[in-house]
């Protein structure tokens, strides 16, 4: 099976790249995440240079439209020196020291701000430096949680098919995305899937009811639970949108459900928000969007826009009570968690979006964003389009009418071997993905607005059209 694709895997394919030795040199040392390293054995690495605003520009000069954030990470868009300028001066002023039983004012700072800006009673924040640390983090919380309140049977996770959490070992069990666990079985145990929230593929009898479909979904949680012992399982992770196949937006009722189950079975909620945090969806958190209050929220990519790396774990009152007792300590942290720089440039970060409303700029024009892309609906390679606020998938079909996809040969040949070169070509950095059906999606930077839109748009109608006469 092949792995997920990014839009650099291919460029060479399609004979372009840069020939400056310097790039050459530096690919044969750098070894590139999620990438056929082989791709480049005689080919340059694409390198980017330089970013400004919605664009970004190549060592040979040329521009695209960053229509996925970086990594759905850039949410001010590039370039903004405030954020560059609120690093140097807290580098000046103090570089770096742990939060290992020791504090720094932006530390604090930021873990009251994030405090009072989560849903519900999500006061205590832990920092790490990424997404895939915020998951292991919560996992490890609700471990000792159910320890310490008298309940060491429960360690169990369940979470959702094709769903993606991180690749360390603890956030890669949690993932739902076989190719990339493989490798590197055995993983830890004690994780477990459940159907995801996907109502193009939903199964008969409730593939025309977007509500029972929602429910459906929620219930086979509970049956996990229950096929698990209620008594062996901890928590339940899933994200606001579910990232990996294409942008699967909760149907109407889903989250209410599922928080019922949870609270029912004593299970933890875990609220996975590294990419749907901090605006992607129009709101601070994904939570606050679909009106439900987790037991954890996991976040990173955009609480700095990128500018430095930072994690934050946000955990309930209720979860935090037993580690605030007598000799009680969580024994877990990292190095460079709740970093002074970052936590300063977050800071830049959080007064950014509130002077130049990010949010209320999502809210406003997410339809607008929605129905431009609906445009393509007239091409007949696209399935669906689905997703909320700035977070987009395309699914690419054979057959609209009997939404046929693509086999894996055919996805290899049409996504890999040519939509993800052909669109970086056309001058749009994107995602083409296969770990699920095929897509594209698009993420913009939170600046966006129609002419952004409209030039995403008309450049996948470019590329797709294309892509159709090569099936």
């Amino acid at each position: 099976m092949s792995l997920p694709n990014s839009t650099l895997d291919n460029l060479a394919d399609h004979g372009s790249g840069v020939a400056d030795d310097s790039v050459r040199t530096g690919a044969e040392h750098l070894w590139m995440h999620f990438t056929r390293m082989s791709t480049y054995a005689t080919t340059p690495v694409p390198t980017i240079e330089r970013g400004e605003g919605a664009y970004i520009w190549d060592t040979q000069g040329r521009k695209y439209l960053d229509a996925l954030s970086g990594l759905f990470v850039v949410q001010a868009g590039h370039g903004r020196g405030e954020l560059a300028d609120a690093a140097a001066a807290q580098a000046r002023k103090l570089a770096f020291f742990p939060v290992w039983s020791f504090a720094t004012p932006p530390a604090i700072e930021l873990a009251d701000r994030l405090a009072a800006l989560s849903p519900g009673d999500l006061n205590k924040v832990f920092f790490s430096t990424g997404g895939a640390e915020a998951v292991e983090t919560a996992w490890k919380v609700a471990k000792q949680f159910f320890r310490l309140t008298g309940k060491p049977g429960k360690y169990k996770v369940i979470s959702r098919a094709i769903a993606y959490h991180g690749t360390t070992q603890g956030a890669l069990s949690i993932t739902g995305v076989p190719p990339f666990k493989a490798p590197f079985e055995p993983l830890v145990p004690g994780t477990f899937r459940a159907p995801n929230t996907n109502f193009y593929r939903a199964p008969e009898p409730v593939a025309h009811d977007e509500k029972q479909f929602g429910l459906w979904a929620a219930n086979r949680i509970e049956e996990a639970i229950l096929q698990e012992g209620p008594d062996t399982v901890a928590a339940v992770f899933v994200e606001p949108v579910q990232y990996a196949g294409g942008c699967f937006p909760p149907p109407p009722g889903y989250f209410e459900r599922l928080r019922e189950i949870c609270d029912t079975y004593d299970v933890l909620l875990v609220s996975d928000e590294v990419i749907c945090a901090y605006g992607r969806l129009g709101t601070m958190f994904g939570a606050q969007k679909y009106d439900y209050i987790p037991d954890i929220i996991t976040s990173a990519k955009g609480l700095t826009s990128g500018y430095s790396p930072l994690g934050a774990t946000l955990i309930s009152d209720r979860v935090f009570e037993p580690f605030n007792h007598g000799n009680v300590s969580f024994p877990h942290g990292y190095t460079f968690g709740g970093h002074p720089v970052s936590c300063a440039v977050a800071l830049a970060n959080l007064d950014l979006f509130e002077r130049e409303d990010l949010l209320g700029n999502v809210l406003r024009n997410e339809n607008p964003f929605r129905q431009t892309l609906e445009k393509l609906y007239d091409l007949p390679i696209v399935g669906n389009i689905r997703g909320d606020g700035f977070f987009y998938g395309i699914e690419l079909v054979r057959d609209q009418a009997t939404r046929e996809t693509f086999d894996k040969a055919d996805s290899e040949r049409i996504l890999r071997g040519f939509v993800s070169g052909a669109l970086y070509e056309a001058g749009l950095y994107c995602r083409a993905d296969d770990r699920g059906d095929p897509v594209v999606q698009v993420a913009p930077p939170l600046i966006s607005d129609q002419a952004i839109f409209d030039e995403i748009e008309q450049k996948l109608r470019y590329v797709l059209d294309l892509a159709w006469s090569k099936i």
